[in-house]
């Protein structure tokens, strides 16, 4: 029982690392001390727990003690996306964007205005309006964090507080929407 409890284990194990599966680690930005100027505060503290628990980098609150500022501004919107017959609301799509821009502390561009730009469906029914309402604020919040964990990445993408020409991180436009659904 032992014997296939351990072989089961390692198998998984051999598994995990044959399809590249890796712990995030620990991250090395260029910067080691960030201010994070007009995010909203669940954005905010995420970010800082993801930055100070991932790296050596600080976050700071004033943009004079900084080494790069980060600024942040969040949007959110919905669309219909079907229609029953008698012409109601079915299912929406919830639509949630992230914008930002790095600079340096000194003016330079380090990453250029860009865009996470995050969508899901949601089925609606007027039976569960208060559900409905609460399941919409839990997939704003599944988009917020994600959006936050692929903001981390993207810092990490800068590799100097200072780049050279054709060094520069390009900046990155928002995704396509979801298709239309079939009908």
């Amino acid at each position: 029982m032992i014997r296939r409890s351990f072989l089961a284990l390692a198998c998984g194990a051999m598994m995990l690392s044959a399809c590249g599966f890796q712990l995030r680690g620990q991250q090395d930005y260029a910067f080691k001390r960030l201010a994070i100027v007009g995010a909203p505060a669940p954005v905010a503290a995420r970010l800082a727990r993801m930055v100070q628990g991932g790296s050596d980098t600080v976050i700071v609150k004033s943009t004079a003690d900084a080494d790069a500022i980060l600024s942040v501004s969040e949007g959110r919107g919905q669309s219909i996306l079907t229609l029953s017959s008698l012409g109601i609301a079915e299912e929406y799509q919830l639509n949630y964007s992230l914008s930002y821009t790095l600079t340096g502390v000194d003016g330079t561009v380090l990453i250029p205005p860009s865009v996470i730009a995050l969508n899901r469906a949601m089925t609606y029914s007027t039976q569960y309006t208060l559900a409905k309402s609460q399941e919409s604020e839990l997939l704003y919040a599944d988009m917020q964090n994600d959006a936050v964990d692929q903001l981390t990445r993207r810092l990490a993408a800068v590799h100097s507080l200072h780049p050279g020409p054709g060094q520069q991180v390009p900046g990155v436009a928002p995704r396509a929407p979801l298709p239309p659904p079939p009908l």
